[in-house]
């Protein structure tokens, strides 16, 4: 998440050649990749994240490609219906506990994969593209509850009791309700405005990491480097310390 971003800038050669691999892999073995290991799928992380990387590239200049093709291997990526309860998550708008395991990290990052589809079917004029992935990326509302401020999950169509935001269970990825209810970084404004504003979302950024660092549920080894509920080990709290940018509050 972080290195990529880097190599847009620093190493435009071989940006190039990953994405040039990622279009390969697709035409050749059916799908962009979504985890590699010794040039082997694992399929061991969600999402699918190849997307941004590919997105970033072009946005940043790195053209030198099949823009169509890219758009296509995006979008069989996220229409694959029977992989990781995509098909619940395109109806319903969201997954829940009884759609699929890990469903609230699943239903985040997939809607900020969506987001980013959106933006490249956009700059390659798409528009009708565009709007269908827009209004997938706005899927993370159907998991916000505006009773506890958090996003959480569902089961049986109703909130799931109880409610623990620092519980580690398998509703989630590597993480917990406080780490996973800032993981909307195409739709800052958006969660902003539901947490009270620019005052309440820095308000709950200070809760996030004044929050006792003690998490419950399960033990997971990768949420480390705590301060309060903000875990710099991990992925999903790589992107809360500039937030408070958004609010004004640097």
């Amino acid at each position: 998440r972080a290195w990529h971003p880097l190599m847009t800038l620093i190493d435009r050669t071989r940006t190039l050649d990953y994405i040039k691999t990622f279009l390969a892999q697709y035409q050749q073995g059916g799908m962009l990749p979504v985890w590699e290991l010794s040039a082997n799928e694992t399929e061991c992380m969600i999402g699918y994240h190849a997307i941004p990387v590919i997105v970033d590239a072009w946005m940043n200049g790195i053209r030198e490609f099949d823009g169509r093709l890219a758009l296509e291997a995006m979008r069989h990526s996220a229409e694959s219906r029977e992989r990781f309860g995509l098909g619940a998550y395109i109806d319903g708008g969201r997954l829940t506990l009884d759609d699929e395991h890990e469903s609230v990290s699943k239903t985040l990052e997939y809607a900020y994969d969506d987001w980013c589809i959106a933006q490249f079917a956009q700059a390659i004029g798409q528009p009708e593209i565009q709007k269908q992935y827009m209004l997938r990326s706005q899927s993370w509302k159907n998991l916000f509850d505006p009773v506890t401020g958090f996003i959480r999950p569902v089961k049986n169509g109703g909130w799931m009791q109880p409610f623990d935001p620092y519980e580690v269970n398998n509703n989630f990825t590597e993480a917990n309700a406080w780490q996973y209810t800032f993981f909307v970084p195409q739709d800052i404004p958006g969660l902003m405005s539901r947490l009270g504003g620019k005052e309440g979302f820095a308000a709950k950024l200070d809760a996030l990491f004044s929050a006792d660092t003690k998490t419950t549920g399960r033990d997971q080894a990768d949420i480390s480097g705590l301060i309060g509920q903000y875990a710099h080990g991990n992925e999903p709290s790589h992107n809360m310390t500039y937030l408070y940018d958004y609010a004004g509050q640097p």
